[in-house]
């Protein structure tokens, strides 16, 4: 039999601190997102306070100490009060935008949920338990407008958090009101039911006079959507007897139909509105390129000054008592807390916005010939190594700082990992970004024959013709990534 031993051993781990952590989680934070997580750490430490007297000063360079719980509280009060607190401020640098453009990025609109209960209340829907079942079926209603929920789930849900019994046929009667409101199409569980109700929509409006290329687009997608999805023009020329100007004139109805219908939401006068934050702004200043990291929105931040306070009373007061109450020492050390995490907090805010600058000059450094004459062939191969080693941070740090994060150019606004790339060889031994390969792709395939669109081969062979060796494969999982659907599906009568 083995004999157990106890063995002391030492062993070296990195750990990371709570300040590390949370630089990580600031880091991956987008502009957008970052006011509301400013807010949230405002609420939860009375130490932590916004300025609302605006001015120009920048952080003053201090070190925040290292303090726990084994911390002497006469020496950290000694090294807190030769600091001066107010110099843990920050104050958003480098916003671009003007007091009218702060507003309207901070407005919110009614929600495409919002707009359906609306119109739900506006049904003569008396039976309160009726409403609970119809409101539930508008809340599994998807972003694109469709029900992707089984009744049966639906069922459930009312079961477990509103204690309402249902019952299927109840859920698809009160679903066929749902799928009457605006936009059309909506609450729909497939895209053939989505255009369907299109259709029948417009077959029963009071203007609606009978027409014959309606009438057949409702044929199309009732009996033959099969045929329909996979482009079989000729096989549904045949079947319906009809000519390709009939069969033209019908495709003309259905593509003018929406195959996502809450998009729709988003283009109206009273819809919601999306906007893209730009986190970073590069501006050409006759060819100089100039970086600045947009602060829309974000709070300028300092220690509570009720809180630096009571730091002092409590210090002039050991100069006469030298043995303070207990509940007074709970006191300073609740306070003292509150300050080093309020001085943590303003402390990562600063690195965030230090780390982000340093990844995205390097990256404009990197691709300047893009950023100056936006060409996208002149953008050079690059991936996270490479800027992780000018900039001497870690990769994870890169990844994070790319990842949702959004930079405005006078040629637009693009997303960082945009400009993340591998390399490939052209046949004359030249580097080039895949960005550029997919670039040409899209190009090739916008300039096709749409009556005779171009295989994934062919595609290949008009590739190699300009210079680049890209296997079949390769071709495919560009066209992939580029959202362009098969040749089969890109024809076009």
């Amino acid at each position: 039999m083995a004999e157990l031993r106890q063995r002391m051993t030492q062993k070296m781990a990195q750990k990371l601190s709570p300040q590390q952590i949370q630089l990580m989680k600031l880091l991956q934070v987008p502009t957008y997102a970052l006011e509301q997580r400013i807010q949230e750490e405002l609420e939860a430490n009375p130490a932590l306070e916004e300025d609302h007297d605006k001015t120009n000063e920048e952080f003053a360079e201090t070190e925040s100490s290292d303090t726990d719980d084994t911390y002497e509280l006469d020496d950290y009060l000694e090294e807190y009060m030769e600091e001066d607190p107010s110099s843990y401020r920050y104050q958003q640098q480098g916003s671009s935008m003007d007091e009218s453009d702060r507003r309207r990025l901070a407005v919110f609109e009614k929600t495409f949920h919002d707009f359906l209960i609306q119109q739900l209340r506006m049904q003569n829907i008396t039976d309160p338990r009726r409403r609970l079942v119809a409101e539930q079926i508008i809340g599994s209603i998807d972003d694109d407008g469709y029900l992707r929920r089984e009744p049966m789930s639906i069922m459930d849900d009312l079961m477990f958090s509103q204690n309402v019994n249902t019952t299927e046929e109840e859920i698809l009667e009160l679903l066929e009101v749902i799928q009457r409101f605006e936009p059309a199409g909506v609450g729909a569980r497939d895209l053939q039911e989505c255009l369907q109700i299109q259709l029948d929509l417009m077959r029963s409006a009071d203007q609606y006079e009978e027409d014959e290329a309606t009438e057949l687009a409702h044929v199309i997608i009732s009996n033959y959507f099969d045929a329909f999805s996979k482009k079989h023009y000729e096989k549904l020329m045949k079947h319906l007897e009809i000519s390709s100007d009939e069969l033209k004139a019908a495709m003309d109805v259905i593509l003018h139909l929406n195959p996502k219908p809450a998009s729709a939401f988003s283009s109206g006068n009273n819809r919601s509105e999306q906007y893209i934050v730009p986190d970073f702004i590069i501006q050409n200043r006759d060819g100089e390129l100039v970086l600045s990291l947009n602060g829309i929105n974000a709070p300028e931040l300092h220690i509570n000054n009720q809180y630096q306070q009571m730091l002092r009373t409590y210090k002039d007061h050991k100069k006469y008592d030298s043995a303070p109450g207990r509940k007074q020492k709970e006191a300073i050390v609740f306070i003292k807390n509150k300050i080093d995490t309020a001085r943590w907090f303003i402390d990562a805010i600063r690195q965030r916005q230090q780390t982000m600058y340093k990844t995205m000059y390097a990256i404009m450094q990197y691709q300047y010939d893009f950023f100056v004459s936006g060409d996208e062939s002149k953008l050079k191969p690059m991936i996270l190594k490479d800027i992780a080693e000018v900039t001497g941070l870690d990769i994870s740090t890169i990844s994070r700082v790319a990842s949702a994060k959004y930079v405005q150019t006078e040629f637009g606004t693009r997303r960082l990992k945009d400009f993340f790339s591998e390399s490939m060889q052209k046949q004359n031994g030249e580097e080039v970004s895949t960005l550029e390969i997919k670039h040409l792709l899209g190009q090739i395939v916008d300039s096709e024959n749409k009556r005779k669109p171009l295989s994934d081969q062919k595609l290949m062979q008009a590739l190699k013709e300009k210079g680049y060796e890209v296997a079949r494969r390769t071709v495919a999982k560009y066209r992939e990534q580029l959202n362009i659907p098969v040749a089969r599906l890109r024809k076009e009568l």
